[in-house]
């Protein structure tokens, strides 16, 4: 983030030692590593709030694009008149057939 070689570094905290004093400089280092502390939560939260904006807008696009697939799809392949939808059973209607053709034969009677 910042470059900051160790000899500038070294500087620093002399300078900071001789302004502050030893006495408070601990407390000094405290405050600061409280709000730097804060200010990576903040970056954090601001970070996460762009991402979920991001992947909100990404996920928009995917439902258009799978719309207009869709509806491209439905477009070539039209749906067939013969497997309406009943009721609200979700099989397609068919005609029933027998189980068994030679059953529905009618059987020699016994006389």
């Amino acid at each position: 983030m910042f470059d900051v070689a160790s000899s500038e570094f070294l500087l620093i905290v002399l300078v900071a030692l001789l302004v502050i004093g030893p006495k408070d400089l601990p407390k000094l280092l405290r405050v600061v590593g409280k709000w730097v502390g804060k200010a990576r939560g903040v970056a954090a939260q601001f970070r996460s709030g762009f991402d979920e904006m991001v992947r909100q807008s990404e996920l928009e696009e995917l439902e258009k694009k799978w719309k207009a697939e869709n509806e491209r799809i439905m477009r070539e392949h039209p749906a067939d008149p013969r497997s309406e939808v009943v009721g609200d059973d979700p099989t397609p209607a068919q005609p029933e057939l027998p189980m068994n053709p030679a059953a529905t034969a009618e059987a020699p009677s016994k006389s």
